[in-house]
Order: C-alpha cells, then structure tokens, then sequence
C-alpha cells in the first residue's frame, strides 16, 4: 500500500487536476490523516479488502479504507480511475473475479442490478470459476431492487469457502445500500442499512444493512471505516428495500413542499415566510428544513447554486422506478410512487437529469428565486 505521504500527494494532485475523483480539505487535517496510518478499526478478520466501482461514490469509499489501514485491491471499468490508484502503489486487477481469488471480503457499488448481476455471475464475475469462493464476505453498496439483492444473495449463499476457518463453510452476503451522498461518503460519514444514510446537511452518512445477524456484527469495523450509522434492516433484500423506500418518501416530500412553495408564491406569500411556518409547524419536513428547494432561501443547499452537486434527478427517477417494479411485484397499489416517477422521468427528458432533484421547484412547479 502506498505511504501516507504519498497517497496525500496523490489525492492533492487530483483535486488540483479537477478529477472526477475530488477531495475535501477536510480530508487534509490531522486526524484524518493519522486515521489513515491507524490500523486501531482495521479487523484482523478482512484484511485484504476487494473494491469493485470506483464511481463518485465508490472512489471516496475506497479511498476511506484505505486511510483506515485496510490492504485494497480495486477494480473499475475506467482503466484511467484504475490507472491512478495503480500509479500510487494501490493493486489493481482486470476483472471481479481476479479481485475475490485475492480477498477476504469484497464491495461492490455499481450503477444498476444489471452491472451487479453481471459482477456476481457474468463471464468474469465472482462465480464464473464455479462455486467455489475465497471471500468470506460479499457487501454490495449498490442501489438496486430488493429482488436482484435476494437473487445474488441466494447466488453466494449456495456456495462454499475454499478456505474454511471455523465458519458455516460458506460465504455470507450483505446488502448494504448507502444514503448521505458524494460529500458524506468523502468524509467517511455514510449511513448504511445495512444501508448507508441519506445526505444530510451535517454531512453525516448511514448504511441500511439486510443480511444474517452474524455477518452483520463481522461487518460492522469495515462499514464504520465509511459510515458512522448503521441500520440492521433484517434478512437478504432488506437493505436494498429499505433504501428505496427512504427515497420514495423523500421524493414524495421535495414533491410536496416544492409545490407548496410555488403555489404560495403565486397567492403572494414569500418562500421565506413560508419556510418559518413549515418548520415551526406540522409542515415540517427535510425537504423544508435542510434542502430547501427555493434558491435564496438557504445556503449551502443545490438551489444556493442552480442545482448544482446533490442528488441527481435521474437516480431519484431511478429509485423510483425501483420502487414503482417492486410496488408491482407485491401487487400493492402506490400511486404517489408512479406520479413521482412519472414527474421525475419527465424532469430527466426536459434536460435536468443531472441536476440535484430539487430543481423540480423550479423545472416542473416553475417556481421562482427567493429575492
């Protein structure tokens, strides 16, 4: 593993470069960095970790492992993400299944169940050899279908260690979705339940985590090394539910108080009137109190910038449509979970998919900037 020094040199030469992979200046005090020469949270059980995903999300998850003195290995699609961990000492390899031939545990964060799917049982996935596997433990950080989650969890289950050091003989699986956003994950302040928790203005992140009790406690140093709140949600799938239920309510909220705010404007009542009632009363909501859509009513938040950074629209339209194929799947009727999805989807085609999905404000219920 590279030396402090020169992973601090390296992730420098990044931000001055402006990479897609950005760091903050708070990753520069010193205690992130004598965190970084610490192996006080790495456990002895996992200590050659597999990272497989190096998005915005999976780069900065990476990269917290590694201050926390974990060994990682990596593996992306983008040979130039690959090619810089490699340049600063990090191993790198060709294909998922070079990774977890090399690893205690492996994570994954990808885009969609399709990249999953492929990961776990594609032509050099995890299982492509047959089921025979050197991880203990697979923890998938992706956001995708409850269903696809319990399916690569049955997957894994049904195969058995290569080297059994007194456990059940097969390895364990967690589902463990992550919330708190680019910025959370960054500073290592994810939520997972066994996912990691939504963006918060805080910056605290959290994991929502479905899988057994017993690889859920095993796991717990790992995902603290990238989070600092857990949620055991229960058996395979769980997390993955949990996740886009939390953005079901979430989209419905923005949905909701955006509207508010629009249609209070056009009756002749500010944005900024509006939010001191909202969070002194019923209304009271985060959508209100910490990512107010109304540009010029908060600072710090996507609207205080055009909408820029946050949560893209297109992965909310995208968690929806997670949400409205498992609503299906149950039978149960959702209709706020097909309008929102419907809205969201629509915002996409506009052209604002990139844009954090508070700019529904603006681009669907023509809001207008707070003066």
């Amino acid at each position: 593993m590279a030396s402090c020094s020169a992973y601090r040199r390296w992730l420098v030469s990044l931000y001055r470069g402006n990479s897609k992979i950005i760091t903050s200046s708070i990753l520069y005090n010193k205690l992130s960095w004598a965190r970084m020469s610490s192996s006080s949270l790495v456990s002895s059980q996992f200590e050659r970790v597999g990272f497989i995903g190096l998005g915005n999300m999976g780069s900065r998850m990476a990269n917290n492992l590694i201050k926390a003195g974990y060994n990682v290995l990596v593996h992306d699609v983008n040979l130039d993400v690959m090619k810089k961990y490699s340049d600063n000492g990090i191993l790198t390899k060709n294909s998922p299944f070079e990774v977890a031939e090399e690893c205690d545990v492996v994570i994954t964060m990808l885009p969609s169940s399709t990249h999953v799917m492929d990961v776990y049982t594609g032509r050099k996935g995890f299982l492509s050899d047959g089921n025979l596997l050197r991880p203990q433990l697979f923890i998938d950080s992706s956001t995708i279908d409850p269903q696809t989650s319990r399916t690569v969890s049955k997957a894994i289950s049904g195969c058995k260690l290569k080297e059994d050091r007194g456990g059940s003989g097969s390895p364990a699986i967690l589902d463990a979705p992550v919330s708190g956003g680019v910025l959370s994950a960054e500073t290592g302040s994810l939520t997972f339940m066994s996912w990691l928790r939504w963006f918060q203005r805080l910056l605290k992140a959290r994991a929502l985590v479905g899988g057994s009790e017993q690889a859920y406690m095993s796991s717990k140093p790992l995902l603290l090394s990238m989070g600092k709140n857990i949620i055991h949600c229960g058996g395979p799938g769980n997390g993955s539910a949990a996740k886009i239920c939390n953005n079901l309510a979430l989209a419905v909220s923005m949905l909701g108080v955006s509207e508010a705010f629009a249609l209070g404007q056009s009756l002749g009542i500010s944005a900024h009137t509006l939010t001191k009632i909202f969070n002194s009363s019923s209304a009271r909501c985060w959508s209100s109190d910490s990512y107010n859509p109304v540009p010029g009513v908060m600072d710090g938040v996507p609207a205080s910038r055009n909408y820029e950074g946050g949560f893209a629209a297109k992965l909310m339209a995208k968690d929806l449509g997670l949400a409205a194929v498992s609503a299906k799947e149950v039978g149960l009727s959702s209709p706020l979970t097909f309008l929102a999805e419907r809205i969201f989807t629509e915002l996409c085609n506009e052209g604002h998919g990139v844009k954090d999905f508070s700019c529904v404000f603006r681009h669907y219920f023509s809001g207008k900037d707070e003066l």
